[in-house]
């Protein structure tokens, strides 16, 4: 296929351009309001703004510039079909969990997923079989999917239907796909990926390869967060004759909205353009300026920055170099501290915060000025902000989850009542609760509450993170047993 094409993008510019009368939705008329956003970004972005016209197809039932699009998408992606997704790859992944797994049917998965996914068992009803993923204790967060403890999970469960694999992390650490494809589909099970924070992968073989190369069936990626669409705008990739593809298209209609953003769709037709044309180029380009960059970090007095070679230690298969975790705490800092002081202090935005960590993420719009830019406010972050060594706990001190009693949507639908971090020890979580970003919980419904975890997040919370969860602040909410006091057995009963 021609992949200089943009078919949806180009018919929505000259759209935007014919000078029609509007008498349809949007309510702007394609930017004759006049409003504080219209002077801050133009008028452009609102005439672009069309719902679904003649000409522009529909999402819902493609059969025009955004199927073309989608066949364009899907063979630069090396898959088979190309959905795309204006409400985020949430959406995605919801989409997928529930087409592989009905109510009461197993997917085998690691326990540091996203809180979509959990979403997506509430929604289905589907049984999560949780693997326990590699922790890093140095650092502090959940890495890969161990083969061994999952191909142990697949021999006790072998009725479950799918297997899910975050490929990468968050912090970008690989599983062997390429194995864990082949033993799933050995026990005729689905492999789902969420690959949020790997669309760009497909393209430089310097990284890890992505779900589609390894032959999974479905994944669902964020083409937003590293391949440079507009954010919330992803993409459903297939591959193979496994994937019901009736229930697939139904069930991304249950969860899609009617009225897509045609910016989003455009987005999309133009980042899949652009990335095939120039990003293996561009990593050729910025691949070695980043391990420079890491090399002269490592340099500095009390930080450090991790490469492929600790991850490979510790298990992975392979490590998205993109991605850089530095260490603060030699500092005598929380990485808390760290990313505030680089906000404030130096214009640095990184992207997240962990106890003794922070993570920054590169992709092809990342030049080498930026990187340097980043050394040089590291330097200077190491200089004027040094104090003892901080020894900080993190919420896995011995890299446990807590244990699930029932499934997640049993849980989610018990009666339920809220009490104080303090009393809800030994309770039954009826909710998510997580620490954002990156929005993996700590606790989902169904899940025994721990000591540990009320003093992690206690921790959390004293160093101004964000705790999501519906409770009031300070507070969990928990199945209520006295108004229920067969809860135990509510997972057959709904």
């Amino acid at each position: 296929m021609n992949q200089h094409l943009t078919p949806y993008f180009t018919k929505l510019k000259a759209y935007a351009h014919s000078n029609r009368l509007q008498f349809d939705v949007p309510g702007h008329k394609l930017g004759k309001i006049q409003n504080e956003l219209t002077d801050a970004v133009g008028m452009s972005v609102f005439k672009y703004d069309v719902n679904g016209v003649d000409g522009l197809d529909n999402l819902n039932l493609p059969k025009g510039v955004i199927d073309e699009a989608q066949q364009l998408f899907a063979e630069a992606f090396h898959a088979d079909k190309a959905f795309f997704l204006t409400g985020g790859t949430t959406l995605g992944i919801l989409a997928i969990i529930m087409t592989a797994a009905k109510a009461k049917e197993k997917v085998i998965m690691p326990r540091n997923v996203h809180k979509s996914i959990i979403s997506s068992l509430i929604m289905s009803g589907a049984i999560p079989i949780f693997v326990e993923p590699q922790i890093d204790q140095d650092l502090g967060i959940a890495n890969h999917m161990p083969y061994e403890a999952l191909e142990k999970k697949i021999q006790e469960h072998p009725d479950a239907k799918a297997v899910l694999v975050i490929n990468p992390t968050y912090f970008g650490v690989a599983s062997d796909i390429i194995k864990i494809v082949d033993l799933a589909h050995q026990f005729d099970m689905l492999v789902l990926a969420d690959e949020a924070h790997g669309s760009h992968m497909v393209f430089s073989n310097q990284l890890p390869i992505t779900a589609m190369q390894a032959g999974a069936d479905m994944s669902a990626t964020s083409i937003h967060k590293t391949s440079g669409s507009l954010t919330q705008s992803s993409a459903i990739l297939t591959k193979g004759d496994r994937v019901n593809y009736r229930r697939l298209i139904t069930t991304i209609h249950l969860v899609q909205s009617t009225s897509p953003n045609a910016l989003l769709l455009a987005s999309l037709d133009v980042s899949r353009k652009y990335m095939y044309l120039n990003a293996e180029n561009r990593f050729n380009e910025i691949l070695p300026e980043i391990k420079m960059i890491r090399d002269e970090i490592n340099k500095l007095e009390g930080l450090k920055a991790f490469g492929e070679d600790h991850f490979k230690a510790l298990g992975a298969t392979k490590y998205d170099e993109t991605k850089m975790i530095i260490q603060v705490s030699g500092l005598g800092l929380s990485g808390f501290d760290a990313y505030r002081i680089l906000s404030r202090d130096y214009h640095v935005q990184v992207e997240l915060a962990e106890s003794n960590i922070i993570l920054c993420v590169f992709t092809v719009a990342t030049t080498k000025e930026d990187l340097i830019g980043l050394c040089e406010a590291l330097k200077k972050l190491s200089l004027h902000h040094k104090k003892e060594h901080l020894d900080i706990k993190t919420y896995r001190p011995k890299g446990n989850f807590p244990e699930a009693i029932v499934r997640p949507r049993s849980a989610y639908h018990a009666p339920s009542t809220y009490v104080n971090y303090d009393d809800s020890v030994g309770e039954i979580a009826a909710e998510s609760v997580m620490i954002y970003p990156p929005g993996i919980p700590v606790l989902i419904p169904g899940e025994k509450i721990s000591q540990d975890l009320i003093e992690s997040l206690k921790f959390y919370k004293s160093q101004g993170s964000t705790i999501l969860n519906e409770a009031p602040e300070g507070q969990i909410k928990i199945v209520d047993k006295e108004t229920w006091p067969k809860w135990l057995s509510i997972d057959d009963e709904l």
